[in-house]
């Protein structure tokens, strides 16, 4: 069973995105919740998840500082900012998702 780590320092948009992910990948296995870049880098070493959905914009340490530590795990950024694209593409990222949370 893959298992993930989520990060968002927006409390409902975590739960969206947990929501979200359980729904479109049912074997997915949530293994840690961050809600700032520190814990986020906690948890990729305590958990060693197979993929993070990393926010870019986070308290502390930024979501591209949280994928250049990753090692392993595969990083999708989970942003509401497009201009962090460009960022996420020099840093050699995998995957980037635009968030799309409607209220």
């Amino acid at each position: 069973m893959p298992t993930a780590l989520i990060a968002d320092d927006e409390p409902l948009l975590l739960v969206e995105l947990r929501d979200l992910l359980s729904e479109a990948w049912p074997a997915l296995q949530i293994v840690a919740e961050a809600r700032t870049g520190s814990e986020a880098l906690r948890m990729l070493g305590e958990h060693r998840p197979d993929v993070a959905f990393l926010d870019i914009e986070m308290p502390r340490v930024n979501g591209l500082e949280v994928a250049a530590a990753a090692g392993t795990t595969r990083v999708i950024f989970v942003t509401a900012h497009d201009r962090h694209a460009v960022q996420a593409f020099e840093r050699a990222c995998r995957e980037i998702e635009m968030e799309d949370f409607r209220a």
